[in-house]
């Protein structure tokens, strides 16, 4: 029988095998490192893109926060204006109320009672006088409370006092001026 060595042939296919296995391998790592190298590229490239926009959207963002403080601006200055108007409305539409108070108040005073002082605030109105008796004070109130323009009239403090030699009662009443609302054109 004849003897065959099939060592060599066995150890030159291991080889092979071996070869084939590392070229696999080196295959396998080139192909590994092209696609982890692609995909790094294009994560960094949206990453790229992302904060391009991000910029732009900063740049966007900071000129629309302008405008908007340039619309806040204009909005005060609107808002002053506004309440400036309305200032000019109220002084128009009671500009004549001053002149109808003292007229009414020319009405209302009983003889015999001397105002010393009139203050008004706002549609308040202290009213600080002398007069000769505590009757007359009484008259006067009622005549405040039965007038048109004035309303509300209440007694502050009456007390005795002698004024040039006479004994007089000084006196303090508060009263509230009604606010007339403006007659439309035309109507009386």
């Amino acid at each position: 029988m004849i003897r065959i060595n099939l060592l060599p042939h066995r150890e030159e296919k291991r080889k092979a095998r071996r070869q084939q296995f590392y070229v696999l391998l080196g295959l396998v790592s080139v192909l590994a490192a092209l696609i982890w190298f692609l995909g790094f590229s294009l994560i960094n490239r949206e990453i790229a893109v992302q904060g391009e926009k991000n910029e732009f959207l900063k740049r966007e963002i900071a000129s629309l926060d302008k405008e908007i403080s340039e619309i806040n601006k204009i909005q005060e200055q609107t808002n002053a204006l506004l309440a400036r108007k309305r200032v000019i409305e109220a002084l128009q539409a009671n500009r004549t109320e001053t002149v109808h108070l003292f007229n009414e108040l020319a009405k209302q005073v009983p003889e015999g009672i001397y105002l010393r002082t009139l203050t008004q605030t706002g549609p308040k109105l202290a009213i600080a006088g002398y007069a000769q008796s505590n009757a007359r004070i009484t008259t006067l109130m009622n005549n405040l409370e039965e007038s048109p323009l004035l309303e509300q009239a209440t007694l502050v403090e009456t007390k005795a006092e002698v004024v040039a030699n006479r004994r007089l009662n000084a006196f303090s009443i508060t009263t509230v001026i009604s606010r007339q609302t403006a007659a439309a054109p035309g109507k009386k």
